[in-house]
Formats: C-alpha cells, structure tokens, sequence
C-alpha cells in the first residue's frame, strides 16, 4: 500500500505544481512625478489559489531596451500585499500627493504571450481572456480569447517613428484569439508519446545528468514514478519544448535567460477539440490535437514546398488522444495515442499567382538531383517518428496538361534516390494514389480504398498506449491483433514511424484521407482499452460520427489558416451522401478561397513573418512592405557565401538511424537527459493536494459552467432520444434515428438553430464570451436538408403567438415512440393496486419532510413510516462504517477458507440428507 500512495502523492505532484505555474499576471504603474508619468511596471503573478506570488519589476525610462528585473522569491499573500502596499504609500509620500494613489492596477491577465519591439520600443503581449478547450489527465487546455499589448516606455522617454504604427497594425493582423492555445501544465508542442515516456525514465540517471540544469520549479509533468529511497520526498521532471511547433519562441527569446521559468508560457497554433463518447455511462475523451509549424509558415499559393532546411509548407501533426475518463492519472489511468502528418511535397517548387488563375502552374525553382531538401525533411521526420515513414501521395498521376504530376515524378525520384542508402528494414514507404481519378469513377468506393491502406499504414506504425494488452486480448485475440506494428514493451505499447499525408494543397483530399486512418486508429485504440471486441467501427455509428465531426472541424480550422476558406470537400462529398445543397456551398467556398488568395493572402504573409520573427525591423533597411519577395527571409543559406552541404549517400544523422525503429527524441541518451530538469517536492508540500487544485473548492462553480458536462457527448448529441433503441455508440443506425435528426425535424417544425459556433468540442459557459471562429461554413439550410445538426448548435424556439397551437400541436408525439408501450384504455387490479401503492408511498415521504421540518407534528394515522434498508449506520462521502456481519455468514466464510487450505468440516445431518437426495435424482 505505501507503494501506492507514493504513486498517488506523485501523481498529485504532477497536478498541482503544474498549476502553480499557471500565473495570472497583474499589471502595477508606480507614479512619480505626475499623473500620467509612471516609470515602473509590477508585473505581479500568482498561482491559481491565490497563495503563491511573483513579482517582476519593468523599467519604463528605456526608449528601445526591455530591463526587467525578476528577483525570483516566491512571495505569499500577505507578503505581496504588503509590498504592494509599501510601494503605493512610498510613491504618494514621495510626491506628496496623499489623495491621490502612487500605484494602480493597469489591467489584469492570464499569461504572458511575449514582447517585441518594432523601430521604437518594446510592447508586453497578454492573454486577457481564456476558454477552456479539453483536460487531459487533470491537464486543462486553454484557447486565447483576447490579448492586449502595452507600450512599455514612458511618454517623457518615447522616441517616435513613423512607420511604427504601421508595423503594429501589421502584428495585430495575426488575430491571437483565432486558434491559439496553451496550457499551464501540459507541455502541447511534444505527443502524449513523448510526455509519457519522459516520465518513464530512470530517476538516477535523470539526478546524475540534470543536478547542473536543476532550478526551483517547472512547467509540466511531475514524475508519478520517482520516489526517493527514503520516502520523504517525490521527483518531478519537465522538458524544454518542440520549437518547432511554438508560436511565440521569438517573443519570449529576449527574456528566456532573464526571468523564471514560471514565467514562460509556449502557445501553439492550430487546432484544439474534444468530446466526450459515453459507453454505457462510462467517459471516455477524444481529443484531437493539430500543431501548425512554426517553420516557413505562411498562406497557401505563397508558401508551397520546402525552404533550405527542410521544413515545408502547411506542415501540421495531428494527435488524437483517447483516454478513459473515469481515472484522472496518467499513472492508473488508460490514454492512447495516434499521431500523423500533413505536409506540402518536400521539393522546391511554386505557384506564381500574378497571372490571376484559379489554378496557377506549378514551377520547379531549383534542381534538386540529389534530394538535398527532402533527405533534411525526412532526417526530421526519423529523428522525431521514428521509421517507418509513409508516404502518402494524393496528387493526380494522369492529367492531360501535366500539372500535379509535375510534383509525382519529382517526388518519385527523391524518394527512390534516398531509399537506396537507407538500410532495407527502414526504407521510405512510397503509396500514390491519385484520390481526384477515384472520386469521378461510378465503379469505385473511395472510402473502402482508402480503408484499406489506413488498415496497412496502422498495422506497420502501430500506436502508443500506456497499458499491457487487456487480459481479454490475450485470451482471445483477434487476427488483426497480432499482425499490428510499433514496438511492444513491458508497459504498453509506442508508436514507431509516422504517415505523411499530402496532396497539393493538403487540405480537402487530406483531410478526408486523414480522417480514414484516425478512424481505423481509433478502432484500434478502442479494443486496446477493452472497450470493443473487435478493431473494427463501421460508419454511421454515434462514436464515428462523432469522431466525423471533430476532423471536420479540425479540417475547417486548418483550411481557413492556410487556404483562406474552409474545406470544399467533406466526408459526406466522398461518401456520395452529401445533399444536392452543398454543390452550391462547395462553389462558394471556392470563390471565397479564391478571392483569399488574391488579395489578401499578401497582407497575411507579411504579419505571419513579423509575427514569428523571421523579419526584424531595423532602421536604415527596407521596410517589410518594401520586399519585392520574402524568398531570402525563410532560405537563409542564400545569404552565405559557402553554404554548407551534407554527403549526397550518408543523407542522415548518424544517432537518429542508429536507435530506428524508435525515434531518437524519445531515447534514453545523453543529449536527451540534457533537455531535461528535475526537481525534488516535500511529500507534505502544498502542490500534492489535487483535490483543491483540479476541483477548485476555493471558487464559487455550478453545473452548467462544467467543463465535462459542456462538451459534446455521443448520448447527448448523436444518441436517439427514441426508448428502446439500443444505446451503444457502436450500433449503426439509419439517418433518421441519430439525435440530431430528432432537432433536424424539429427544426423542419418551426423549431430553427442557430449557426455552428466556433470550431471547438465545447461550446463556451454562460460565463465567459463565446468568440466566432473562422470555420463557419455550415449554413442552416444545409443542415436542415441534410437532416442533421452540428453539436455546436443551440436550438431556440422561434414560434409566433398565433401559431403556439399549432406547434404545440407538432411537438406531441405518440405514446409508443415516447414510452416504448401503448397504455390500453383500462388497468387491471394488479397494476392498480401496484400504483396505488407507489403514490401512498410519495404521500407518505411528503408527510415526513413536512414532520422533519416541524419535530412537534405526529404522524396520522395509516402512514407507512420508511426505513432505510441499508445495513450502513453511517455512509457518506466522509465516512463509511462497514456493516455487521452475522454469525451464520461468518461461519460460513471460515468454512470456505478452511477448504481452500485443503482442511475440510465434517458433513451435517441436512448436508447428507441433500446429498444422498442428488444422487437418487442423478443416478437412480
């Protein structure tokens, strides 16, 4: 048992000292000569109790350098009152200014998003408003609803420019509160993969290698299995972040070896949602996770292939998470993982959009003979996945304007050329398929096609999970079971190598082609857990169409980023399903994509380039809209004069291929160990208590603001309303039994919805501001022909005074589609007596509130008094006394015990006589 509660105490550690990190910031102006000068910001940070404090001091009196002061103590709050308090009665004494107030409260903020600094001085980035978006393992992820930037210097100090204004209207394009997400405790840029085995690994080798890069407090995961020999303490561990996927690294650069690690806190772009499948009552999440590169990143016909480093354009890593929700711990718990990737060919080539086309030809920029871009891509790719790599490659192979087979050949050839060095078990796994020839033909099902090579790549990369197969898998394991890849180990199960899904655009064929391997991964997934017998889900099932929408919304958000509109073909278009309306919407998101493109595609570009840095403005130099290309800002070794090349036949990292199968990333090395910091936490420090910090009993709550209760559920969102249809999210149903077919009809009645909310899995609590996101192609009309209701809508009544009798007369139903019976006109005695007894009952229990509430008032007469029936003399959620156990039962208990130790009692008169009774009845 100490065992245990070791791993719980950890376990509580991961949570808490996690959230301690989850600074709210406070922003303090100390005044000193007049009013409106104030020559000093306290930017003040707390956990989320209000118990833990920090303070960082920001001087205004530099025009263009950023000096802030951390003295890095951890204050209380009675401390942080009274220095607050001594500076505000310093500031008024000093000035002499006894009604007026030395320090004030600018503005308050959940997190600091960084600072940048144009041609004057620096601007603080805040996230003033959040929304709670999924919770994995107790983690809680936000997206930002709205950020504000501060001019840091005084006015007395500020130099003007300009061309400052325009610059800051050219950042502020790069609208924060669309798709950006953080999380205080769980570390988004890395896979659950990687985070769980982080906290896997030795904790001697971790204390060897990390006691130089140790430093007071983290901002993720606290080790559930490191434990001090003596008991008295508990291990946490974190790990730098994947910059690869954060969007504000450059902001917070500047101050990354200045302030507290607590301090920093790493967004992410892309996309964020989560629903909740109920299987028979039992919670288990979905979530599905998208990470947008932060490498040349840009808008689509702007930024096509890839740059000198390898990475490439519209490169997105889609996670689905599965977690069964009835366990919080990462340790106790069951989660599994599947993760793939989406990315444009890695070649060097381009669409010129001068020539106003809707499809401009695609050009070669550089001969590539050796495959130098795609042997970096791919060395990325092993160094991160692992092998095998799988490539996907959607684009069109007949055409009789060559076109897209431009990039076919191309990319045929660096593949074959890299293959021929690698060694043959970790080869480049090359799959054409050009999905366009597919989807015109009458003969063929796109989707079974595509079925089958989802079942191909999932069986060769396998998927993680944190827990040896079921028992039920073992005893009775299914073919496809034993045929699956990845790599085994004591603990579960990881994921080795990857799928690289790509089209030209990688939006509308990649996404569907993405959505049918998440599909037949989330099969898998489900039978790992023990919830399904076999890995196999069929479509027109709650749980698939529930895991239909979120890639849809997860499509429509990555489509608005990178295509300026949302998908312009859906599942449903592939399927052959989709309503005859959606023709006339798919033409318009092509003109809207179209239109995107065009004109504002440009204006995009240029804040996403000052956004993440990759130009800097500097006075003497051309201006960012002076650029005639920003070809030379994302291919850096154009500006060297000996750029350096690696070997043309040994293309990769010789550490990466020596550890495939298994990503280098995620193995035990010492470069690993360098990335990683450890803490020691005091067993009764404050951080082991979850209760207070998940639950929060400290804040005022209800129901309706619940997160779990919030978020899309199978039961009440896809699940028939109808009784007596079978509840189980695996069960295929027609179109017009799902539950949102029953608000459809409604709808048809009078009864309208309103349109699709934000492109997320939960929609917003009354609480907090519901904000629009850009994937809002879904009109009502659609819906309502399609027979079928997005989860995010809300339906509102919208009847007239002079119609309410008739639609009261709608809404009636019959009693047999209610009830699930038809009530004859008379009852019998039997059941009339039954229901007489049930109202005397209610009757009675009224009588006994109203008595209990007046102690002086006796019961009348033939009231039946209720007892409880349960032999529990105290049960509650504090206390349990176990029940008394009879004479009889003991004696039997121990009899039982006896025989299991081969000590058997003597037969007794009525066992004889039954035994003697069973043989004359078997025998005789």
């Amino acid at each position: 048992m100490p065992f245990f509660v070791f791993f719980f105490k950890a376990l509580l550690v991961l949570t808490l000292f996690c959230q301690k990190l989850e600074l709210q910031p406070l922003l303090f102006s100390v005044s000193r000569l007049l009013d409106r000068f104030y020559f000093r910001y306290f930017l003040v940070g707390s956990n989320n109790a209000e118990t833990k404090y920090r303070v960082l001091k920001i001087d205004r009196t530099e025009p263009k350098d950023l000096v802030i002061i951390d003295d890095r103590h951890v204050y209380t709050q009675q401390e942080v009152r009274e220095l607050l308090g001594r500076l505000d009665l310093g500031n008024r004494t000093k000035m002499g200014q006894k009604g007026s107030s030395g320090l004030f409260r600018a503005v308050s903020a959940f997190g600091v998003v960084g600072f940048v600094r144009f041609l004057e001085g620096y601007y603080i980035v805040l996230i003033t408003k959040r929304r709670k978006m999924a919770d994995i393992g107790g983690h809680a992820i936000y997206k930002v609803e709205d950020t504000n930037m501060i001019y840091i210097p005084n006015d007395s100090v500020r130099v003007t420019h300009p061309d400052e204004a325009r610059y800051l209207r050219i950042f502020q394009n790069v609208d924060l509160s669309s798709n950006f997400y953080f999380s205080y405790s769980y570390d988004l840029s890395h896979s659950l993969q990687y985070n769980l085995t982080v906290l896997r690994m030795p904790l001697e080798m971790l204390k060897s290698e990390t006691t130089q890069n140790r430093q007071e407090s983290f901002d993720i995961f606290e080790d559930e299995g490191l434990i001090t020999q003596g008991g008295s303490g508990v291990f946490g561990i974190c790990s730098e972040p994947y910059m690869k996927y954060v969007w504000n690294g450059e902001l917070l650069d500047i101050i990354k070896s200045t302030v507290h690690r607590d301090w920093l806190l790493y967004i992410i772009h892309g996309f964020c949602g989560q629903s909740k499948l109920l299987i028979y009552g039992r919670p288990v999440y979905v979530t599905l996770i998208a990470r947008r590169s932060s490498k040349f990143a840009g808008t689509r016909f702007l930024k096509r292939g890839a740059n000198c480093e390898g990475d490439v354009a519209n490169e997105v890593e889609t996670e689905q998470i599965l977690c069964d929700a009835s366990v919080m711990s990462f340790t106790a718990g069951s989660y599994s993982s599947y993760v793939q990737v989406r990315g444009s060919v890695p070649l060097y080539w381009s669409q010129d959009i001068s020539t106003m086309m809707p499809k401009p030809p695609i050009t070669l920029d550089q001969a590539d003979p050796f495959a130098h871009v795609a042997a970096l891509h791919f060395d990325q790719m092993f160094q991160r996945f692992g092998s095998p790599i799988i490539i996907l490659n959607l684009v069109k192979e007949r055409e009789k304007r060559k076109h897209e087979r431009i990039l076919s050949e191309e990319l045929v050839a660096a593949v074959t050329y890299l293959n021929q060095f690698l060694p043959p078990e970790h080869t480049i796994v090359y799959i054409p398929w050009d999905m366009a020839k597919y989807t015109k033909s009458k003969l063929c099902n796109v989707l079974d096609r595509l079925n089958v090579i989802a079942e191909s790549v999932v069986k060769k990369t396998g998927f993680f999970v944190n827990r040896p197969d079921s028992y039920c898998s073992i005893l009775r394991p299914d073919e496809k079971w034993n045929e699956l890849g990845g790599c085994v180990i004591p603990t579960g199960r990881l994921q080795t190598g990857i799928l690289r899904t790509n089209c030209v655009d990688c939006l509308d064929r990649t996404n569907t082609a993405q959505f049918m391997v998440g599909k037949c991964a989330l099969a898998y997934q489900l039978y790992s857990l023990g919830l399904i017998d076999k890995p196999n889900l069929q479509f027109d099932t709650d749980a698939v169409r529930l895991f239909e929408e979120l890639y849809e919304d997860h499509g429509d958000t990555l489509s608005l980023q990178y295509g300026g509109s949302q998908l312009v073909h859906r599942v449903k278009t592939y399927r052959k399903i989709a309503p005859w309306t959606q023709h006339s919407k798919d033409i318009m998101q092509t003109l809207s994509r179209y239109y995107s493109n065009a004109f504002s595609d440009a204006d995009r570009q240029d804040s996403i380039n000052l956004f993440l840095g990759v130009f800097h403005p500097t006075e003497g130099k051309p201006h960012l809209w002076e650029l005639p290309t920003d070809f030379y800002l994302h291919h850096k070794n154009t500006m060297r004069l000996l750029p350096t090349r690696r070997s043309y036949t040994y293309w990769w990292t010789p550490e990466v291929i020596k550890h495939l199968p298994l990503p280098y990333d995620e193995v035990i090395c010492a470069a690993n160990l360098k990335k990683l910091i450890v803490k020691k936490f005091h067993k009764y420090e404050e951080e082991i208590d979850i209760h207070n910090e998940f639950f929060r009993p400290y804040e005022l709550s209800s129901f309706d603001d619940t997160f779990c209760l919030a978020m899309t559920s199978s039961a009440r969102d896809f699940m028939p309303k109808t009784v007596g249809i079978d509840p189980s999210p695996f069960t295929v149903r027609k179109p017009d039994e799902t539950g949102k077919s029953v608000l459809g009809n409604k709808s048809n009645r009078e009864e309208a919805v309103l349109q699709r909310k934000t492109a997320a899995s939960a929609p917003p609590p009354p609480s907090e501001e519901a904000v629009s996101s850009s994937s809002e192609d879904d009109s009502g009309t659609d819906r309502e022909e399609e027979g079928s209701v997005s989860q995010r809508s809300t339906p509102v009544k919208m009847t007239d005074a002079g119609d309410s009798a008739k639609v009261t007369e709608n809404v009636v139903q019959p009693m047999k589609e209610l009830y699930g019976i038809n009530l004859s006109d008379g009852l019998s005695e039997e059941d009339f007596s039954i229901y007489s007894r049930f109202v005397q009952l209610g009757q009675s229990q009224h009588k006994q509130d109203k008595n209990s509430q007046q102690p002086c008032s006796r019961c009348s007469d033939g009231v039946i008094k209720l007892t409880p029936i349960s032999a529990f003399s105290q049960d509650n959620i504090y206390e349990v006394q176990p029940p008394r156990v009879d004479r009889k039962s003991t004696e039997i208990f121990q009899a039982h015990i006896q025989a299991s130790q081969g000590i058997m009692q003597p037969l007794g008169k009525e066992d004889s006589s039954m035994y003697r009774e069973y043989i004359r009845n078997r025998y005789l």
